[in-house]
């Protein structure tokens, strides 16, 4: 039996809280998927129905205490005929990203091949980039996101002033200073050991939420 160094759960307890989290997900709720468990790494196979619930899948073992990792290795298996087309899911698609009043859908491209969704274009910030994706991946008939979208900001950023605002968003958001931030050019480094995925997971929004971040270089450990 294998016990995680960080956390000091076994992988037995692990799999049986993933499990019970993939059962109290309203948006997973599926009895086709299998975990297995290896030094805090989890892996979920299986199949559901659509590459939403997918994410929201690997969401929910991210939000199980002790997990180091989440490795995605379910299938997408359309229930019943599919009567989404690639036409019917392109206008969806678009619709859904101009509906978005956060999202500069006019800036933005798309095109859908086999259920998978291609994503071109140019935003100003990082988090719309992240917020279109989100956008399509829950729309019905999607099996997959491609983001290609390019984040350009209007103005360079000053570094030492996105360095400070960070790390100040993070002790706001997650209270925690086991997180060193650096930025070099357009780039936002995180580094360091949060408590969970949820915490790595507003870290890095935080870090994308800063003006004039072009990318965000995520080197965060999950521990205790």
């Amino acid at each position: 039996m294998t016990t995680t160094a960080a956390a000091a759960r076994t992988d037995d307890q692990i799999q049986r809280d993933v499990l019970d989290e993939l059962a109290w997900e309203a948006q997973v709720r599926s009895t086709d998927i299998g975990v297995t468990v290896h030094d805090g790494v989890v892996t979920l196979t299986g199949w559901v129905d659509s590459a939403a619930r997918t994410w929201a899948a690997v969401r929910s073992a991210q939000r199980v205490r002790g997990v180091r990792a989440v490795a995605d290795d379910i299938e997408i298996r359309p229930i019943g005929p599919v009567d989404v087309t690639d036409g019917d899911l392109a206008i969806a698609a678009s619709r859904a990203l101009e509906w978005n009043s956060f999202v500069p859908a006019e800036r933005l491209d798309l095109t859908v091949a086999n259920g998978w969704v291609m994503l071109r274009g140019e935003v100003e910030f990082g988090w719309q980039r992240r917020t279109a994706e989100r956008e399509l991946r829950r729309l019905r008939g999607v099996r997959g996101v491609t983001n290609l979208v390019e984040v350009r900001p209007a103005a360079r950023p000053d570094a030492d002033r996105v360095r400070r605002d960070v790390q100040r968003a993070l002790l706001r958001g997650i209270g925690t200073e086991r997180v060193t931030v650096e930025v070099h050019g357009d780039t936002v480094t995180l580094s360091g050991v949060v408590r969970s995925w949820w915490e790595r997971d507003q870290a890095e929004r935080v870090a994308w939420s800063a003006e004039g971040v072009c990318a965000v270089r995520d080197e965060l450990l999950v521990g205790g």
